[in-house]
């Protein structure tokens, strides 16, 4: 009888995986990468003054928002093609996903400075700080600690999401699971493995940014509890 789960495909797909998962990697770090600055400017682009440049943001935010990534993907590769503009699956996936996390990003800052409390940025202004000195000096450093969660999710969704560029054939992990169980004809094997490793990839990165969020967070306290303490002694 045949057994349930061959181990042979886990043998003979493991550097597939092992390429895919390091592909699947590559492309998040990159988009997180040029996404996250992205994500600042539209983010305060919804705080600005002028009309156009809230319209402006809007607009660009809310159809990544509510759109799945696999229809923005068809329509960024395909369309971009038949306006003359081709570019290879693996440039194109860099792209079409640095946008997308430019938009869950924005909305991820813009949450983490609306949780700070007004009279922070008010108190600043009044004392005659310029706009932009106490958005990087008062509001942003607050910020990041609000916003960890929501940019851990981004992160993660980020991840699984990476999974639909399997459709314009970008190689990352969903391809490898395709490629193994194409060679193999063993699609629940194929498939459970990728599964384990997304799991693995999104764990491990969750458990990395909560260690790196708490550290920042318990040296900032220390400097404040110093900073208290030498006023105090003065």
């Amino acid at each position: 009888m045949e057994a349930y789960f061959d181990l042979s495909v886990l043998t003979y797909g493991a550097p597939i995986f092992f390429k895919g998962a390091l592909a699947t990697i590559t492309f998040c770090v990159v988009a997180t990468l040029f996404g996250f600055p992205l994500g600042t400017l539209i983010a305060l682009c919804r705080f600005s003054k002028l009309r156009i440049l809230r319209g402006f943001a809007l607009a660009f935010v809310e159809p990544f928002r509510n759109t799945p990534f696999l229809v923005q993907a068809f329509l960024i590769y395909f369309g971009l093609a038949q306006l003359g503009i081709r570019m290879s699956p693996v440039v194109a996936g860099a792209i079409i996903l640095t946008i997308y996390s430019s938009a869950l990003f924005a909305e991820a800052i813009r949450g983490g400075i609306l949780s700070v409390p007004r009279g922070q940025m008010e108190s600043a202004r009044a004392v005659g700080m310029p706009y932009a000195t106490a958005m990087r000096r008062i509001v942003f450093p607050q910020m990041l600690g609000y916003m960890a969660p929501a940019s851990t999710n981004v992160i993660i969704t980020l991840i699984k999401d990476s999974a639909a560029l399997a459709v314009i054939t970008v190689p990352e992990l969903a391809m490898a699971a395709q490629t193994v169980m194409g060679d193999t004809f063993r699609p629940v094997e194929a498939y459970l493995i990728a599964a384990v490793v997304y799991w693995l990839i999104t764990t491990g990165t969750g458990a990395g940014i909560s260690y790196v969020a708490n550290r920042m967070d318990t040296l900032r306290k220390i400097r404040l509890s110093q900073s208290s303490t030498g006023r105090v002694g003065q």
